[in-house]
């Protein structure tokens, strides 16, 4: 089935209620039509099948009417997350297998070069933008101070959360409490990491690894290039495949009469420390600019779980292992720089960079986010450490012309506590992010979670404003925090931004926030 073209959630809400009874009987069918195909999925050992959006979530409100039924119309349609084009169609993967990693570049045949596109808008999440407005003002500051402010008092956000409310169409802040407050911002951090890269890479970037033969030495060089994402399984999500480049390589070298090599790896592509400030933890591996799977030690593609001690030196093991299965013999692989005399013998790239920042949103994947802020630094001239990452992503978000006073940026993941953003920044990178003048910046916003659906919101919004609210989740002990899109009951595209520092409860925090948005969504406040 193929969604139709909806028109700007800022539609009237007549509009909406016709485009919801008309399109009614669609949905059933092709949702009648999709059983079979989600049984055999489920039968064939998927993750469980979570149930179509309820009725109910997709007449939450007027302006969330023509939103559900773009998920509707997803939830019923042909498996895979998203394709590399950026235009979400995330909502397909909870028709088929919530645990899937998506974000990567699906779609195309394994093996097959790709070709690089940005990520453009999409429709769902962009709407409007650019557009003449329907709605003739945006929401009343008071009138979302009258609503908002006694939702922020809730007990379970701590003793001082600060929040922010931009109105993307004119970039002008609706409400704001300690909204200049720099605070612990937890994993809502990678909207600043994807906005810096995006700006200093570009959505079509790709990060390549190759290996390389040393002349008369007959020694192969495994190069790192920072590809957080390579793989050495059955790549059919567009990641690289470290199996493909061992076929490569295999071929080049038989082509010049070699059978028997050196094996070395080279992770010359970053500086510093590899191990994070917080430690050895599951939530990430060393920071490697060459690793596969990310290091993990089983079959999981996102989560936290126990890491390989040394990514860079499984990543050439195995790739020896593939070398081996293919007629070369290859020596147990040692540390080594590849010379600038080496001549490459095969190349595997990522894929793009939007893909790269939307899984990384989606999944709030750590790995990514810290290969992107070193990926930052080496594309400004900065040195691929953390501190110049630090330097590297403020430096690019000055450049941007964003209120930096207070940010500090000691990872890109957010996993730092040292780490320091204000509500205030979140609401103004997600509206940077919008700006037609910057289309590079799109996967910042396509990448975010979808509400009840997709990534870290999953399991949330279940009964509330599911498929409205789009939004990073941020986590860690006594921090809990929320920053994303929304659409209005009018239909107004709004940015927010909900921090707590010093929370308690958890669970009570996030629900706390999870209320405030969705009030957001309910709310005409005129």
């Amino acid at each position: 089935m193929v969604v139709p073209e909806l028109r700007p959630w800022r539609a009237a809400k007549p509009h909406a209620v016709r485009i919801a009874q008309a399109l009614r009987p669609r949905l059933a069918r092709a949702a009648a039509a999709a059983k079979p195909r989600i049984a055999r999925l489920a039968r064939a050992g998927k993750p469980q099948v979570a149930r179509v959006t309820r009725p109910k979530t997709w007449h939450y409100t007027a302006g969330a009417a023509t939103a559900g039924l773009a998920l509707a119309a997803g939830v019923v349609t042909a498996a895979g997350p998203w394709d590399s084009s950026g235009q979400r169609t995330a909502e397909r993967d909870r028709a088929v297998a919530l645990g899937r990693a998506g974000g990567t570049d699906h779609g195309r045949v394994p093996g097959a070069p790709a070709q690089p596109r940005p990520a453009p808008s999409a429709g769902p999440v962009l709407t409007g933008l650019g557009g003449v407005s329907t709605v003739k003002s945006a929401p009343d500051g008071k009138a979302l101070a009258k609503t908002l402010t006694p939702l922020l008092k809730d007990p379970a956000l701590g003793p001082r959360p600060a929040a922010a409310v931009v109105d993307i169409t004119t970039g002008r802040r609706l409400y704001g409490t300690d909204s200049d407050a720099a605070l612990t911002p937890a994993s809502t951090t990678k909207i600043a990491t994807a906005v810096a890269a995006l700006s200093a890479m570009g959505a079509d970037h790709r990060l390549t690894t190759r290996a390389a033969l040393e002349p008369d030495t007959q020694e192969v060089v495994l190069v790192g290039g920072g590809d957080p994402t390579l793989t050495a399984r059955e790549a059919s999500d567009g990641s690289a495949s470290l199996r493909l480049l061992a076929d490569q390589t295999a071929a080049a070298l038989a082509q010049r009469g070699i059978r028997d090599v050196t094996l070395s790896y080279d992770t010359t592509r970053y500086a510093g420390t590899q191990k994070h400030p917080i430690g050895v933890n599951p939530n990430l591996a060393l920071v490697s600019p060459l690793m596969v799977d990310e290091g993990r030690t089983d079959d999981s593609t996102s989560g936290p779980v126990a890491r390989v001690t040394d990514p860079a030196a499984d990543a050439a093991r195995r790739f020896g292992d593939l070398l081996r299965s293919r007629g070369i013999k290859a020596t147990s692989p040692g540390p080594s720089k590849a010379t600038s005399r080496a001549k490459t013998l095969a190349t595997v790239d990522s894929p793009p960079l939007s893909a790269l920042v939307e899984r990384m949103l989606t999944n709030s994947d750590n790995d990514i986010a810290e290969a992107l802020a070193r990926q930052t630094a080496i594309a400004t001239g900065h040195r691929a450490d953390f501190a110049g990452a630090d330097q590297a992503i403020n430096a690019q978000l000055r450049k941007l012309g964003l209120p930096l006073k207070g940010a500090a940026f000691k990872d890109g993941s957010g996993l730092n506590r040292a780490d320091r953003l204000t509500a205030g920044l979140l609401t103004v990178l997600l509206a940077k992010a919008a700006d037609p003048a910057h289309p590079e910046l799109r996967p910042a916003l396509t990448g975010l979670p979808v509400a009840g659906f997709t990534g870290t919101l999953t399991t949330r919004y279940t009964d509330g404003a599911a498929g409205v609210v789009r939004a990073k989740t941020g986590t860690l002990t006594g921090v809990n925090t929320l920053a994303g899109t929304v659409v209005d009951q009018d239909g107004r595209l709004l940015a927010f931004a909900f921090m707590a520092n010093n929370t308690t409860d958890p669970a009570a925090a996030q629900t706390a926030l999870d209320r405030a948005a969705t009030t957001l969504a309910a709310c005409g406040c005129r």
